[in-house]
C-alpha cells in the first residue's frame, strides 16, 4: 500500500544502526528521510508544535532509502534500518467497548467465563434479546438508558454494557511508554491464552493539551479467554511483551486529513495462517458509539494530564466468530499468523503472531532513549 503515502504528511520512527538508536522519519516521494534535529529529536516534541505538519514538510532530512524496500523487510533486528512504532514518550491508552456489535461479544466472553465452547449458545441467546436494539444507540443517551433498564429486567446487565452504552467510557492503559512494536515486528500472545484475536483500530496521536494532531493504525492484541474469566484480569489480557502494535506512520492533520477522515475511516483486516486459514474482517468508524473527541476528553482533562501527550486506541467493530477448528469454538490465533490491518489513507500495519515469551524482549526504554539522544548531542 505504498500509494497510501502519496498524499498527506507522515511522521514515524526507525531504528538506525548508524547511531545505535531511533531516528524521527518522514516520507517524501516514496523515500524515507531522517529529520531528527536538536530540539525536535522525538515525535513527542514535534507533536507539541502548533503546526507539526508544516515543520515536518520543511525539515531538512537525510535520505535513508526506498520506503517500499523498508516495508518489505522481514522481522527487524538491530543490525539494520527498520521501522519502530511511530511514538516515543507518549502514554499508550485504549478505549474498550466503543462499538455496539463488539460490545455483544464482550458480554458473551463474560458469560462464557473464557470458555469458547460455550460462546456459540450464549451468542445466539444474547443476540436474540439485545442484538438489533443496540446497533444504533448512542452511548449515554436517553435511549441507551431505557435499554439499560430493559436489560436489567432480563437479567442480562453486564459491566461491558455499562461502559458500552452508559455515560462513562472504558479507558485503560494498553501498554507502557516505549513498549509498543511497529510494522514488520512480531506481536505477542501470552502463552496461557487459548482464545484470542487481533483488534484492528484507529489510534489518535494527542498532545499534552489534549489536541489531536494525527492518527495511525493499531493492533490491540486481545486475549478473550483471560479477560473473559474476569475483568480484573484486563492488565494480564492486554499488557504483555509485544502485545501492542502501532504504525506504520502517524498521518498528521492538515488540509488533506482531519478528524472527519477518522470518523469515516474503514479498516480492513486480513489474517493468514500457516495452515492456509484466511480470515477477512472490517471495522467501520461510522458505527462507533462515542465520538472520537469525546473519548479524548474522557481520557485527558482536569481529572488527568499527560505532559508528554498520549496515543488513544479507539476500539473496534471487529469480533471474529468464524470457526477455525472444531465447530462452535470460533476463531483464535495460531503462531505464525500474519496480521494485516490497512486503511487507504494510513497504509498497512503488518505483524506476525508469536508467543510473547518468544518475541524479542523489550529492552530499550525511556532512559535508554535519553542517554542515546544525549550521546548524539540532540538534547
Amino acid at each position: 500500500m505504498i500509494s497510501s503515502f502519496a498524499t498527506g504528511c507522515f511522521i514515524g520512527r526507525a531504528w538506525s544502526p548508524d547511531v545505535d538508536g531511533p531516528v524521527v522519519v518522514t516520507i517524501r516521494d516514496g523515500r524515507l528521510y531522517d529529520i531528527t534535529a536538536k530540539g525536535c529529536a522525538t515525535v513527542r516534541d514535534i507533536l507539541e508544535l502548533e503546526a507539526p505538519a508544516d515543520f515536518v514538510r520543511n525539515a531538512q532530512g537525510r535520505d535513508l532509502g526506498s520506503l517500499e524496500s523498508l516495508l518489505s523487510l522481514s522481522e527487524p533486528d538491530g543490525s539494520r534500518l527498520h521501522l519502530l512504532a511511530p511514538i516515543d514518550f507518549q502514554a499508550i491508552k485504549a478505549c474498550g467497548v466503543t462499538f455496539a456489535r463488539s460490545m455483544i461479544e464482550r458480554v458473551i466472553e463474560e458469560r462464557a467465563a473464557g470458555n469458547p465452547e460455550r460462546a456459540a449458545n450464549i451468542r445466539e441467546k444474547v443476540s436474540q434479546i439485545i442484538g438489533a436494539s443496540l446497533r444504533d444507540l448512542r452511548a449515554g443517551s436517553e435511549d441507551a438508558q431505557r435499554v439499560k433498564s430493559a436489560l436489567i429486567e432480563e437479567g442480562l446487565w453486564s459491566q461491558y454494557l455499562e461502559v458500552g452504552i452508559g455515560p462513562d467510557a472504558e479507558v485503560f492503559t494498553k501498554s507502557q511508554i516505549m513498549s509498543s512494536v511497529g510494522a514488520g515486528a512480531a506481536v505477542g500472545l501470552h502463552p496461557i491464552s487459548k482464545w484470542n484475536n487481533p483488534e484492528p483500530e484507529i489510534v489518535l496521536a494527542v498532545d499534552s493539551e489534549g489536541r489531536v494532531k494525527g492518527a495511525t493504525l493499531g493492533n490491540d492484541v486481545n486475549l478473550r479467554d483471560v479477560e473473559g474469566r474476569s475483568a480484573l484480569l484486563l492488565g494480564k489480557a492486554k499488557d504483555n511483551n509485544a502485545s501492542c502494535s502501532i504504525g506504520p506512520f502517524i498521518r498528521l492533520f492538515d488540509e488533506t486529513y482531519t478528524i472527519d477522515d477518522v470518523r469515516n475511516a474503514e479498516l480492513d483486516l486480513r489474517v493468514e495462517g500457516k495452515d492456509g486459514f484466511v480470515l477477512l474482517g472490517k471495522s467501520s468508524m461510522k458505527e462507533i458509539s462515542r465520538d472520537p473527541l469525546d473519548l479524548v476528553a474522557q481520557t485527558r482533562g482536569a481529572h488527568h494530564q499527560y505532559p508528554d501527550g498520549f496515543v488513544l486506541f479507539l476500539g473496534t467493530l471487529f469480533a471474529p466468530v468464524e470457526d477455525r477448528g472444531a465447530p462452535g469454538q470460533g476463531f483464535t490465533h495460531k503462531v505464525g499468523d500474519v496480521v494485516t490491518i490497512s486503511n487507504d489513507k494510513l497504509g498497512a500495519l503488518v505483524n506476525t503472531v508469536k508467543l510473547a515469551t518468544e518475541c524479542p524482549p523489550w529492552v530499550f526504554g525511556a532512559s535508554h532513549l535519553m542517554r542515546n539522544l544525549a550521546s548524539r548531542n540532540l538534547l
